[in-house]
């Protein structure tokens, strides 16, 4: 509460423990083993009572939802929809079909791992692959896959909708005509963007909007400190830049440069 936190839903649970992570660094090659220890009893629908839910979101103008807890998850994320509430979904990798299909039929944005696209969708090609996940769920405004040390890639999709569509091109041919823009040689991330258009594949539809393509730092391995929480650096500054109103050409960059610096820091664990 000192920290002006409201703590006051807050389910406590006698007996049980909280959630939490040991996560062991290997110095030399720079990598990370999560070992997770789930809360128990784990939360089910009927502890948390809509009215209590309801005034929980009442002052909420964003959402964001990994899919933890996937029934949970999907209950809150109905009662957010109801209330108009838009919606960011984690997409991890490790979550299945059944657990997060729920969850991105009502997201707004979509954050996910380089390999996820192609694994949800079978499409090898990653722009083909989040144009599939565009045509998959109408709602999702934009679907951004990170990659790492190679940046990221986003489709966006247009807020003037899917409608008449004059000027269309491949979305593979975009997507590289797009590399070849890209500043390799810029010490800190950068960002191109296609124009909006309608982006198409073969055989997947066509969406009205852009492709953007966003590059990352390169840290030298004497550098390189903790990787743990990269990604959830990423989508948090996703969130700041979504609730800035940003545009995804500055936020890309952003987001990448606060990832960058969550990788030359120690995370620190207290427990």
């Amino acid at each position: 509460m000192e920290a002006g936190i409201d703590t006051s839903h807050v389910i406590i649970s006698d007996g049980g423990n909280t959630t939490f992570v040991h996560i062991i660094i290997d110095k030399q090659t720079k990598t990370r083993t999560c070992i997770l220890t789930p809360g128990d009893p784990p939360i089910v629908p009927s502890d948390l009572p809509m009215s209590s839910l309801s005034a929980a979101l009442q002052d909420v103008s964003l959402l964001y939802l990994d899919g933890y807890s996937p029934q949970m998850a999907l209950v809150v994320a109905k009662q957010a929809d109801q209330m108009k509430i838009p919606i960011l979904v984690d997409a991890e990798q490790e979550r299945t079909k059944e657990e997060l299909e729920g969850l991105l039929s009502l997201a707004s944005y979509i954050v996910c791992s380089g390999k996820f696209p192609k694994n949800w969708t079978s499409i090898p090609s990653l722009p083909c692959a989040l144009l599939e996940i565009l045509v998959q769920y109408p709602r999702v405004k934009f679907v951004i896959a990170t990659l790492g040390e190679k940046g990221c890639m986003m489709l966006e999709r247009s807020e003037g909708g899917d409608g008449a569509v004059e000027d269309t091109a491949d979305i593979e041919v975009v997507a590289e005509s797009l590399k070849l823009e890209l500043h390799k040689d810029d010490v800190l991330p950068s960002c191109v963007s296609s124009k909006f258009m309608g982006v198409s594949a073969r055989g997947l539809g066509t969406v009205f909007g852009r492709l953007l393509i966003g590059t990352a730092e390169v840290i030298p391995a004497s550098e390189l400190v903790d990787t743990t929480g990269c990604g959830d650096a990423f989508i948090g500054a996703v969130l700041h830049s979504l609730s800035a109103e940003m545009p995804a050409e500055k936020m890309l960059p952003f987001a990448s440069q606060v990832e960058m610096q969550q990788k030359t820091v120690a995370s620190v664990f207290l427990g």
